[in-house]
Protein backbone atom coordinates (compact mmCIF):
# COMPACT_ATOMS: atom_id res chain seq x y z
CA UNK A 1 0.00 0.00 0.00
CA UNK A 2 1.42 3.92 -0.77
CA UNK A 3 1.31 6.59 1.63
CA UNK A 4 0.60 9.94 1.79
CA UNK A 5 1.79 12.18 5.06
CA UNK A 6 -1.28 14.57 5.51
CA UNK A 7 -0.25 17.02 8.20
CA UNK A 8 -3.10 17.10 11.19
CA UNK A 9 -2.73 20.21 13.59
CA UNK A 10 -1.87 19.50 16.99
CA UNK A 11 -5.02 19.81 18.67
CA UNK A 12 -5.04 18.59 22.65
CA UNK A 13 -6.92 15.66 23.37
CA UNK A 14 -8.73 12.93 21.51
CA UNK A 15 -9.12 13.91 17.24
CA UNK A 16 -11.57 12.15 15.25
CA UNK A 17 -10.26 12.32 12.03
CA UNK A 18 -12.44 10.99 8.63
CA UNK A 19 -10.67 11.88 5.21
CA UNK A 20 -12.10 10.78 1.71
CA UNK A 21 -10.01 9.80 -0.61
CA UNK A 22 -10.65 9.33 -4.37
CA UNK A 23 -8.48 6.91 -6.31
CA UNK A 24 -8.85 5.79 -9.46
CA UNK A 25 -12.37 7.45 -9.73
CA UNK A 26 -13.43 5.13 -6.48
CA UNK A 27 -14.21 7.23 -3.46
CA UNK A 28 -13.48 5.58 -0.06
CA UNK A 29 -13.81 7.22 3.15
CA UNK A 30 -11.19 6.60 5.72
CA UNK A 31 -11.86 7.12 10.05
CA UNK A 32 -9.30 7.46 12.08
CA UNK A 33 -8.94 8.99 15.78
CA UNK A 34 -5.92 9.57 18.01
CA UNK A 35 -5.97 9.19 21.52
CA UNK A 36 -3.90 10.35 24.28
CA UNK A 37 -3.24 7.59 26.99
CA UNK A 38 -2.06 8.98 30.34
CA UNK A 39 0.77 7.02 32.17
CA UNK A 40 -0.98 8.22 35.51
CA UNK A 41 -4.02 6.11 34.26
CA UNK A 42 -2.23 2.69 34.24
CA UNK A 43 -2.66 0.47 37.39
CA UNK A 44 0.73 0.56 37.40
CA UNK A 45 2.34 3.64 36.59
CA UNK A 46 6.06 3.09 37.60
CA UNK A 47 6.18 -0.43 35.67
CA UNK A 48 7.11 -0.84 32.24
CA UNK A 49 5.88 1.36 29.72
CA UNK A 50 4.93 -1.00 27.23
CA UNK A 51 2.43 -3.25 29.79
CA UNK A 52 0.94 0.19 30.66
CA UNK A 53 -0.25 0.85 26.94
CA UNK A 54 -1.40 -3.10 26.49
CA UNK A 55 -3.18 -2.83 29.67
CA UNK A 56 -4.48 0.61 28.58
CA UNK A 57 -5.77 -1.10 24.54
CA UNK A 58 -7.23 -4.18 26.07
CA UNK A 59 -10.03 -1.56 27.61
CA UNK A 60 -10.14 -0.05 23.93
CA UNK A 61 -13.34 -0.01 21.78
CA UNK A 62 -12.83 -3.43 19.21
CA UNK A 63 -14.41 -1.95 16.22
CA UNK A 64 -11.11 0.51 16.19
CA UNK A 65 -7.17 -0.90 15.75
CA UNK A 66 -3.97 0.47 16.14
CA UNK A 67 -2.60 1.95 13.22
CA UNK A 68 0.25 4.18 14.79
CA UNK A 69 2.04 4.87 18.51
CA UNK A 70 3.29 8.29 18.23
CA UNK A 71 6.07 8.95 20.29
CA UNK A 72 5.49 8.71 23.95
CA UNK A 73 6.47 11.94 26.17
CA UNK A 74 6.73 11.99 30.39
CA UNK A 75 2.85 12.50 30.49
CA UNK A 76 1.13 10.45 27.94
CA UNK A 77 1.61 8.53 24.55
CA UNK A 78 -0.26 9.19 21.01
CA UNK A 79 -2.00 6.71 19.62
CA UNK A 80 -3.62 6.51 16.32
CA UNK A 81 -6.71 4.37 15.27
CA UNK A 82 -8.47 3.28 12.37
CA UNK A 83 -11.96 1.65 12.12
CA UNK A 84 -11.96 -2.00 11.28
CA UNK A 85 -13.81 -1.11 7.47
CA UNK A 86 -11.13 1.47 6.83
CA UNK A 87 -8.52 -0.95 7.62
CA UNK A 88 -9.80 -3.83 5.39
CA UNK A 89 -9.94 -1.50 2.53
CA UNK A 90 -6.22 -0.36 3.27
CA UNK A 91 -5.22 -4.14 2.74
CA UNK A 92 -2.85 -5.45 -0.17
CA UNK A 93 -5.13 -7.04 -2.48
Amino acid sequence: MSHIAIPIPNLPGKQNIDIQVIINNEIKSLHYKVELFYWDDCENPTGHRADCISEMLTKHDPAWTVYYIGAPTDKFVPITFVDRESKKWMQVR
